[in-house]
């Protein structure tokens, strides 16, 4: 079907999008190029828009994630994909459609993805943002290629710092040394680190230090840590408050939400893609979602 360059609220679209993270936007990118009614809602934020250094997305060396983000939305609005600058405040499921509920308009859709992702809790260090992002990182997965070769300084409020540590020795650098933020490590996971080489501090971090390039951590107590990199702790928190209401399927922990192979959830009609989805969450693996869903959606509309 012809895709037109205004989509009115009293149109029965085809597909909303919620988030323009890598998902949401290769979603669209698929089902604008199908000829769909489609219409993405976004507005600025995500973590995605906090990565300085993307250097594992397929045919791309190296991308920040604002300039990743900058060319889909162009890519998407190419194809024909409306956009809207607004919050979605509530999604509700009706039969054979869903009424989306955005900036004081109702609109409804065949389909609905829900790819809003999640914000990023950091701790609370002093000239934290100096180094986020360049030589301070919050996941291993994502950016412990950075830090080989490197010294690095592991902080974590548990004992999973003890499970990194070793980790990130394995496969980064050799340089290796565990703080253990505000609890005192038992005697086994002493010796663990002992047997692999690890160092080991405990306090209460403070502040980092540097100016250009990080040079350590000030404890409470005024030791000082050196150090070139940081995996530090960090967590999220879902941007899903308009599926409130909607008796979705959760994990085991009753935080992320259960989906099936093509994305969908538990709700017929409703996908659900990247860090809402249970499973990882790397700009590769939600763009690849993305595209899953935008399939499955397409199979149904014309009922191949």
């Amino acid at each position: 079907m012809e895709q037109t360059g205004s989509i009115g609220s009293e149109t029965l679209l085809d597909c909303i999008v919620i988030g323009a993270g890598p998902g949401g936007l290769q979603a669209c990118i698929h089902l604008g190029r199908y000829n769909f009614r489609v219409m993405l809602f976004h507005i600025l934020g995500g973590r995605t828009l906090l990565a300085k250094h993307i250097e594992n997305y397929l045919g791309i060396p190296v991308v920040s994630g604002p300039d990743l983000l900058e060319t889909g939305l162009a890519q998407a609005k190419s194809f024909g994909v409306a956009v809207e600058n607004a919050r979605v405040d509530r999604v509700t499921p009706r039969e054979g459609h869903f009424e989306v509920l955005a900036g004081g308009k109702t609109y409804r859709s065949r389909f609905v993805i829900a790819a809003s992702g999640a914000k990023e809790t950091l701790a609370p260090f002093k000239n934290l943002y100096r180094f986020f992002g360049i030589s301070y990182y919050t996941c291993m997965i994502c950016d412990g290629y950075r830090t080989t070769g490197k010294k690095l300084l592991v902080i974590d409020r548990t004992v999973n710092g003890v499970r990194l540590s070793v980790g990130m020795k394995q496969m980064y650098t050799k340089d290796v040394t565990f703080l253990a933020h505000g609890f005192t490590l038992a005697p086994v996971y002493r010796s663990l680190l002992e047997d692999e080489g690890i160092g080991l501090v405990e306090g209460r971090p403070e502040e980092l230090l540097g100016e250009k390039a990080l040079e350590g951590v000030r404890l409470s107590d005024g030791r000082v840590i050196p150090c070139e990199v940081i995996l530090g702790w960090g967590g999220i928190s879902l941007n899903d408050e308009y599926l409130e209401g909607i008796d979705l399927e959760r994990d085991a922990e009753g935080f992320k939400i259960a989906t099936k192979g093509s994305g969908e959830s538990s709700i017929p009609g409703l996908f659900v893609l990247g860090a809402l989805r249970h499973g990882h969450s790397q700009a590769i693996i939600s763009a690849g979602q993305g595209a899953e869903a935008a399939i499955e959606i397409s199979t149904r509309i014309v009922e191949l």
